[in-house]
């Protein structure tokens, strides 16, 4: 059966997903780090920012690139999605090749904008293409196939990128050589019809005007409004995948068993994704893109006769179980396990929220649609910064946790020591180890304890959702 699905796809639809995979490669090579990057020591290859910096730089920088397709799916409409595909690529060389050259928290921050702006030139057009391909009866594994390869990007991009982690412009520009691929692929790719083409030109403030006018309509949806902030619940929850959990990983979780065992039987592992003998945190972070790969056709499958509603429902309560997991133990295979989980309910989930309004969406206004698809990753990325910076730094920050213990036990420590060396030598003084000081830590200061806040913000999505279905949708949804 999903092979006859197959043969039904045009070859656009092929094509759009070889572009998603090489873009979401490009990302995911730096995006996997970026939060470690953000944070880490300087002798590690970091800038050494706060938590509350990293998570401004990440929410709302991230949070922008998700509110933008609302402006540029409509002007993909107006003008054609392979130009903008085109001036996205070339945003998105441009800026990976540049970002090396700043270290400062301006500086960086205005480059990640710059980076951001060329993924939201990025996301409606190749969602619409994705969409336009599709029916009713291929949009399920359609979506499904998308999602894969978003994942099958998400995975080897950290994988080769973290090989060159002590090398901070590689990881860049390996990112750059990626994206460029797809300049190639746009040969290939079939413009899909437009209603618009006639328009061509409109001018931008005529465009721009006609975006406030069908998002005046669009508002006018309440229904769709209030679906729209439920699912920001879910990505606010979702992005601690990125946002939190590496940075979590890489202070707290004890990664000794999972070392010992590729140094055992697979030694290139070991080599190439540790240092020092402690696994790189985004190399397990990256397991949820393994599991999907592994895994995706499968659950899609499983939930292809569920309507998008009561599959994101599942997704949602068994994402948000396996988040809050992630974050409740410093035992690795605690973490893996966790992840796992996390992953099963975001195949569930996920993919079928860009299938639900991709179906209610008309057909001549897909890549406008589409763009307030993002919408609610727009909000979510704005609270995940704020739950991965100012309340990470609060409750879980070991950075902040050893400066406080120092002082308690009143040490006196030369300034300017990197973060990694003031560690050591707060170990040093109280004579332990620094693996022996993190479980002292973990002890004292419960760092664990960010999961039930997560917990919190994907049931309180996943409860909301159920209200929304039951009392508002009913037999619609």
């Amino acid at each position: 059966m999903i092979m006859n699905i197959f043969s039904k796809f045009p070859q656009t639809f092929w094509v759009a997903n070889a572009i998603e995979l090489f873009e979401r490669w490009a990302w995911y090579g730096f995006f996997m780090l970026f939060a470690n990057y953000l944070t880490s020591s300087t002798d590690m290859g970091g800038l050494e920012f706060t938590q509350i910096q990293k998570g401004t730089i990440m929410g709302v920088g991230t949070g922008i690139l998700y509110f933008l397709p609302i402006l540029t799916g409509a002007i993909a409409d107006r003008y054609g999605y392979k130009k903008v595909l085109i001036l996205s690529f070339l945003i998105y060389t441009s800026a990976f090749i540049m970002f090396p050259m700043f270290t400062s928290f301006t500086g960086v921050f205005i480059m990640y904008l710059y980076l951001a702006l060329g993924a939201a030139l990025f996301k409606p057009v190749i969602s619409a293409t994705i969409a336009k391909t599709t029916t009713d009866e291929t949009s399920s594994i359609g979506f499904g196939i998308f999602y894969m390869m978003v994942n099958i990007g998400a995975f080897f991009g950290p994988m080769v990128t973290l090989v060159y982690k002590g090398e901070s412009n590689l990881i860049f520009y390996i990112s750059a050589g990626i994206i460029a691929i797809n300049f190639l692929l746009l040969l290939f790719y079939k413009e899909p019809a437009r209603e618009n083409k006639k328009d061509n030109s409109e001018s931008l403030s005529k465009t721009i005007c006609s975006v406030a006018k069908n998002m005046a309509i669009i508002f006018k949806d309440w229904k769709f409004i209030i679906f729209l902030l439920i699912i920001s619940g879910f990505w606010t929850m979702y992005n601690q995948l990125f946002f939190t959990l590496p940075v979590f990983i890489s202070q707290w979780v004890d990664t000794t068993v999972m070392y010992d065992f590729f140094a055992k039987y697979i030694p290139f592992i070991s080599e190439n994704y540790s240092k020092g003998g402690v696994m790189d945190a985004e190399f397990i972070t990256n397991l949820d893109a393994l599991y999907i790969i592994a895994l995706q056709i499968i659950v899609s499958s499983i939930v292809m006769k569920l309507k998008p509603l009561k599959s994101m429902m599942s997704g949602f309560l068994v994402c948000s179980i396996g988040m809050a997991l992630t974050l409740y133990s410093q035992d690795v295979i605690f973490t893996m396990v966790a992840i796992l989980i996390f992953a099963i309910g975001e195949m569930a989930g996920s993919p079928k929220i860009t299938e639900y309004i991709g179906r209610i969406a008309p057909h001549d206004k897909k890549a406008l649609y589409m763009g307030y698809s993002f919408l609610p990753v727009f909000v979510g990325n704005l609270f995940a910064g704020y739950i991965s910076g100012s309340v990470y730094q609060k409750m879980s920050d070991k950075v902040i946790f050893v400066k406080d213990y120092a002082l308690q036990q009143g040490y006196t420590i030369s300034e300017g020591l990197s973060t990694s060396a003031y560690f050591d030598e707060v170990a040093r003084l109280s004579n332990v180890t620094t693996t022996e000081l993190t479980k002292k830590l973990w002890v004292i200061y419960s760092p664990s304890d960010l999961w039930m806040v997560i917990l919190a913000i994907g049931l309180s999505a996943t409860i909301l959702l159920f209200l929304y279905d039951k009392f508002l949708m009913k037999d619609e949804s």
